[in-house]
């Protein structure tokens, strides 16, 4: 099998499993460095040593690129598969079957991982009809948040990565411009309202303070929630109950208040996928149905792998009994971007 593909998909298998990024970039490296070596080339260097020469190619991933040079099907890669198999997490299948898309997923551009192109790729692998990339804004520093003059940047290059990703006739899916805002102190959203107008998807959410008093965080959030550009409100406890980063407790707010102001303002409750976030709690997953909220189910992925997330989202919203049709990422994207442009 081809060498540089069995490299990449060992390190989206890895990133699902939320394997280190050191062990993850190994192969993506390793991916890197033979993606210009024709196969005649790569197939020589494997006989002759020079392959295992190579600065960034280490046993493991040696050993994936020799068996796929020899015709076979990498051991490691197929132990990966076999594993991957299995789903991420029981129940929420009917749901996740209904899943149209993703508004929530970064790139290398702020604190993803990966090119924009590798997100995309992956978002068609797994079937996605569209996809938002929702990169960080400029107070987020320690994300490599995006300035004014960046975010303007990639919203040129956009329309050009997807034309190039069409261009082998597979299906893929719509790449929406859009970006994850700080809400900032005051309730006002991190970037210009003239960049914001631009966009397709505006995820809003808080990033820092997040141990301030009920009565600061509440009206920070309803600030966010009533600028007219958001159209979702991330990860709304600011949670970690597991992972590498340790543990976070919920950020104290009123939550009937914020989940009434998203329901009278048209901005959906995201239910965050990540496995590190289960955010929000199930509590407040009942008490924003009881307000009437629409939800988005996103992978919030800074990997390619990660865009499977979606698995444990679906889960919780069905075993909290959220319908799906009060589910945006659920909606075609015609319906979806009539909704988002209102």
């Amino acid at each position: 099998m081809d060498a540089h593909a069995a490299l990449n998909e060992i390190a989206f298998w890895l990133e699902r499993e939320l394997a280190t990024p050191f062990k993850v970039q190994a192969f993506r490296k390793a991916a890197d460095i033979i993606a210009a070596l024709p196969a005649e080339e790569l197939a020589a260097r494997r006989r002759d040593g020079r392959l295992k020469r190579m600065k960034g190619i280490g046993d493991r991933t040696f050993q994936v690129i020799a068996q796929a040079v020899d015709g076979e099907v990498p051991e490691y890669l197929a132990t990966l598969r076999e594993r991957g198999a299995e789903p991420l997490v029981e129940g929420g299948r009917e749901l996740l079957a209904s899943l149209r898309g993703d508004l929530h997923m970064h790139s290398n551009w702020s604190d993803g991982g990966s090119p924009i192109e590798a997100m995309l790729d992956a978002a068609r692998t797994l079937g996605r009809e569209y996809v938002a990339l929702t990169d960080h804004s400029p107070t987020l520093k320690i994300a490599n948040g995006l300035t004014p003059e960046r975010l303007n940047e990639q919203l040129g290059l956009l329309p050009g990565i997807e034309a190039a990703q069409a261009d082998d006739g597979r299906p893929q899916p719509r790449l929406l411009a859009g970006i994850e805002v700080d809400i900032l102190e005051d309730g006002k959203l991190d970037q210009t309202p003239e960049l914001l107008d631009r966009l397709d998807m505006v995820v809003a959410s808080v990033h820092s303070k997040l141990r301030s008093d009920s009565r600061t965080m509440t009206r920070r959030m309803l600030g966010g929630i009533e600028d007219p550009h958001t159209r979702v409100l991330g990860h709304c406890t600011g949670r970690l109950i597991t992972g590498s980063r340790g543990t976070r407790p919920p950020s104290d707010f009123d939550a009937k208040r914020v989940f009434a102001a998203c329901a009278d303002n048209d901005v959906a409750v995201e239910i965050n996928a990540r496995p590190e976030r289960q955010d929000p709690p199930d509590e407040l997953i009942q008490l924003a149905l009881d307000a009437g909220c629409l939800f988005s189910i996103d992978s919030d992925a800074h990997a390619p792998g990660q865009l499977d997330f979606l698995q444990y989202g679906a889960e919780r919203a069905a075993r909290n009994g959220v319908p799906a049709d009060r589910i945006i990422t659920t909606w075609p994207l015609d319906r979806l971007l009539e909704w988002a442009r209102r």
